[in-house]
């Protein structure tokens, strides 16, 4: 099965594999599945991390936000680039992630944006 403008569907753990494989590649074109998969996947994983705060005894500060903080950090970068890609591959410039500097209204937009079909 694949969706509009050929792209073959994607799972979601070949979503995750591409995610990481290409992460520091801003050319090419990715795919409306690629895209969300991989940005549930982080979000997963961040939310996942995160609950470890809620999850240790008092004594252990920190544990989960510190853990959540480094994962972040070192998905940035894969995240950013399979954003550009998403972008690149529905016919806007990556210049619009400039979008979520604006609270709220620019997660809307940015979230419009990647869900648009690709373009040939």
């Amino acid at each position: 099965m694949t969706q509009a403008a050929g792209h073959p569907t994607i799972s979601f753990g070949d979503a995750i594999l591409a995610g990481f494989r290409q992460y520091a590649e801003f050319g090419g074109r990715a795919g409306v599945a690629e895209f969300w998969w991989f940005i549930l996947f982080v979000a997963l994983v961040t939310s996942g991390l995160g609950a470890l705060n809620v999850a240790t005894p008092n004594g252990v500060i920190g544990v989960g936000s510190s853990l959540a903080s480094l994962w972040v950090i070192g998905t940035m970068i894969p995240t950013l680039a399979v954003g550009v890609r998403r972008l690149r591959d529905a016919g806007r410039r990556w210049t619009e992630l400039f979008w979520l500097l604006i609270p709220i209204a620019g997660l809307i937009v940015m979230a419009i944006r990647m869900s648009e079909p690709s373009k040939p």
